[in-house]
């Protein structure tokens, strides 16, 4: 029998998921950073405004443009929740209110979205992110803006502004694709992105991530198209990007699963999803997401939720038992209810998903073991309950020893 927990700790459907979670040589222009939360609106204008009157003192930079015939390109790379790594709706947001600041205001550039046509024509690359300031929970909170301008030729930061801005509301749940996402995709290329959203003027923007930038504009276009619901346009760009070198990335492997599963797909979808587990057994970083009822150890009887989750498990048990390997589950909660609450409902709900694995595969007993950490190693931190602090309920799959399973 799996145990019930009774005492209420949460509002909502709580999801939990399985986590392990531009310019040439610069030094006069410096970042700016402005320390009063002011509106939305007003923060975006302001750091775009900041970061464009940097280039403005540029020379050099305005010289190469104004010598050219044509407008200097600029590629816009989808901007990013700072915490998550995801794409939200405010982020999406901030996204088109900068694109559209520059488009109005400085047409000395031609602006662009990152993606397979306009890459190969670009010469700067504005990338950005919006933050959740640490300790403001959900009352009068504050968020971070910060835009950066990188010079695709000599690989450094051209000009680097931000802004605070006021929530006043503002929409942090995640888009399409991260919100069905079945895993965290934020990686080494997201972390570099992040890192050069902040990265002073005149510095060597992340290399990791500038070397996956054609990739990056590939996957942009397939991300298009799934948000779009063009999914058999998601599978066919996807699969291309499965196919490179470097295409062997928990993005690609989750649109191309994404993407199958959307066109009701089910073997293709199995197969995409097994590399996933696969991947994450071997880096030892499996990012898995199930949903349960709230306050219980049980998935929801919602088909469009729950549906998947046979494959999952099933793929997770196989995978596991193929391998060989033992794997402790550490399960967490958001911070709703008291601190006792969320570590008994934490341990409950990874122990619940170690019974199932078990079920599938019985010569996993004894490979598992099941722990619970509450709330104490939240993420988000905000206690929404929601998709906003989605990471925040999530049960770890760690690959240990098996003599200490």
């Amino acid at each position: 029998m799996k145990p019930r927990v009774t005492q209420m700790g949460e509002r909502f459907w709580i999801p939990m998921l399985t986590l392990v979670v531009m310019a040439g040589c610069v030094s006069q222009p410096s970042a700016t950073n402005r320390s009063q939360a002011i509106s939305f609106d007003m923060a975006v204008a302001t750091a775009t405004d900041d970061l464009m009157a940097q280039t403005q003192r540029m020379p050099a930079f305005l010289g190469k443009i104004e010598s050219q015939l044509s407008k200097g390109v600029i590629v816009v790379d989808p901007m990013l929740d700072g915490v998550t790594g995801q794409q939200t709706v405010v982020s999406q947001l901030m996204e088109q209110k900068v694109t559209e600041r520059v488009r109005a205001r400085y047409p000395q550039f031609q602006v662009l979205p990152l993606d397979f046509g306009s890459l190969p024509n670009a010469q700067y690359v504005l990338i950005g992110m919006i933050s959740r300031e640490p300790g403001g929970g959900t009352a009068a909170s504050t968020f971070q803006i910060s835009l950066a301008l990188v010079d695709l030729k000599s690989a450094k930061v051209a000009a680097q502004a931000g802004a605070r801005s006021r929530d006043d509301g503002l929409d942090t749940n995640p888009t399409p694709f991260y919100r069905d996402s079945p895993v965290i995709t934020r990686d080494m290329i997201v972390d570099g992105y992040i890192r050069t959203s902040t990265t002073a003027p005149g510095s060597a923007a992340d290399q990791a991530y500038l070397q996956q930038m054609s990739l990056s504009a590939l996957l942009t276009n397939a991300l298009r198209a799934y948000n779009e619901g063009r999914y058999g346009d998601a599978v066919s760009l996807y699969q291309q990007a499965a196919g490179r070198p470097d295409g062997q990335q928990l993005r690609v492997l989750s649109g191309v699963y994404l993407a199958h599963w959307q066109l009701g797909q089910t073997a293709e979808a199995e197969q995409a999803f097994a590399k996933i587990v696969g991947r994450g057994l071997a880096s030892n970083s499996l990012n898995i997401k199930f949903l349960f009822k709230p306050n219980t150890t049980e998935f929801p009887a919602d088909p469009n939720v729950s549906g998947p989750y046979p494959i999952w498990l099933r793929q997770i048990a196989r995978q596991a038992r193929a391998s060989r390997v033992c794997m402790t589950l550490v399960g967490h909660t958001s911070r709703t209810g008291t601190q006792q609450y969320n570590d008994r409902l934490s341990q409950q709900r990874a122990a619940a998903i170690k019974a199932r694995l078990e079920a599938e595969a019985p010569e996993l007993t004894g490979r598992l073991r099941a722990t619970g950490v509450g709330y104490r190693e939240n993420v988000v931190g905000t206690g929404t309950d929601d998709l906003r602090d989605a990471l925040d309920r999530r049960v770890e799959f760690r690959v240990t020893s098996c003599e200490s399973a």
